[in-house]
């Protein structure tokens, strides 16, 4: 059964999903009464941690040896991705030990690396699917009056192939997928669950014990930082940020790192000179009346400012100052604007520095404390 629930997304309305953590709990209570009343479930239902119920129809029941095995097949609504379709499976048999005991099978990955919310070697089932999974056994186990311990296992036929579509491997879960979800619930083009992955990779370095970090929006910044300052990234961790720069400035404070380095392309980082931290054009952009009223500060014309307005990309920007001799007063003006919204940003919680590039004239410009920030590094 689809869920009905839906969000809008600018202009469209969007089907919601379940996470596969709220399809291990649901597979996992299906088992259990199974196994523990000896009738298969006709459906399956639970109350998500966001407050919205999700009502389905088991996708398998079978017995395998003394354990129940029940599955659920994901559906991530209008967010279509890697787990959408799959079919999650809880193996539940009885157990000697009291409690409900959860672990991962096949198709689950394994936690490799510290700063992620399970422990390095337990299988990559998030702190809320599990507790979603008890609660939902415990509930029927108190039902059919069963005072003993129950074993769940839980399984992702084709995880393990499907994972390599996902952050996994890079996050340090290896052979298979996460069972992940805080809400219950997958909403579609969700920012949340972007910012999410930023905080898993921050938190990982700081885990690591990690105190200085590097930020870019995305491919241009990782490519420059290869070619053009391979040395800064040799013993410090490179965190991809997105639009999200405001966010992941607040996540670096709370995980309490003590310098952050922010490397990026003149067509985003520009923003940050007007205090805009989502540098999504969706939310603003601002490039091209940030550049021309620090130009207009630094003594351009009317003409040169109107066709700063004009232009296309920041590149064109930067030829046209360039030819009238205001790149570099330019530049400067934006840079020194750039320090004082990030410093505003940090509060004090950190050292923080911006580089600037473009992929046409290479380096542009660092801000006031990159020449400190990169020196202590050293």
């Amino acid at each position: 059964m689809a869920l009905s629930y839906t969000i809008r997304s600018g202009q469209k309305q969007l089907r919601c999903g379940y996470t596969t953590g709220t399809c291990a709990a649901l597979a996992a209570a299906g088992a259990a009464f199974w196994l523990l009343t000896g009738q298969k479930p006709a459906d399956l239902s639970l109350m998500t941690p966001k407050g919205i119920p999700v009502q389905v129809e088991p996708a398998c029941l079978r017995r395998e040896g003394e354990a129940a095995v029940c599955g659920v097949r994901k559906d991530g609504g209008d967010d279509i991705d890697a787990t959408h379709g799959l079919i999650i499976e809880a193996h539940v048999e009885k157990s000697e030990h009291p409690g409900v005991f959860i672990e991962g099978g096949r198709g689950v990955g394994r936690v490799t690396k510290p700063g992620l919310d399970q422990p390095v070697g337990a299988a990559a089932i998030n702190r809320v699917p599990r507790q979603m999974i008890e609660k939902e056994v415990t509930k029927v186990q108190k039902n059919g009056g069963y005072m003993g311990g129950l074993s769940v296992t839980i399984v992702i036929p084709g995880g393990e192939e499907a994972a390599k579509k996902t952050f996994n491997p890079h996050l340090g879960i290896e052979g298979g997928l996460s069972v992940l979800g805080t809400s219950g619930i997958v909403e579609p083009m969700s920012e949340q669950a972007l910012i999410d992955t930023i905080e898993v990779e921050i938190r990982q370095a700081a885990a690591s014990g990690h105190d200085a970090l590097i930020l870019t929006p995305g491919h241009y910044g990782e490519l420059f930082l290869q070619q053009d300052a391979c040395s800064l990234t040799e013993k410090r961790p490179v965190v991809k940020c997105s639009n999200f720069i405001g966010d992941a400035l607040d996540l670096a404070a709370l995980y309490k790192f003590r310098q952050v380095l922010l490397v990026g392309h003149m067509g985003k980082l520009v923003k940050l000179a007007g205090g805009i931290m989502n540098t999504h054009s969706r939310y603003a952009d601002g490039r091209m009346e940030l550049i021309c009223a620090h130009a207009a500060v630094c003594g351009a014309s009317r003409d040169i400012c109107r066709t700063l307005m004009q232009a296309a990309t920041t590149d064109a920007c930067l030829e046209l100052l360039e030819s009238t001799g205001l790149r570099d007063a330019v530049l400067q003006s934006l840079l020194m604007a750039i320090d004082r919204h990030l410093s505003r940003r940090a509060q004090g919680s950190f050292q923080v520095g911006a580089i600037l590039f473009s992929n046409v004239y290479g380096l542009l410009g660092e801000t006031e404390q990159v020449k400190e920030i990169i020196t202590s590094w050293q």
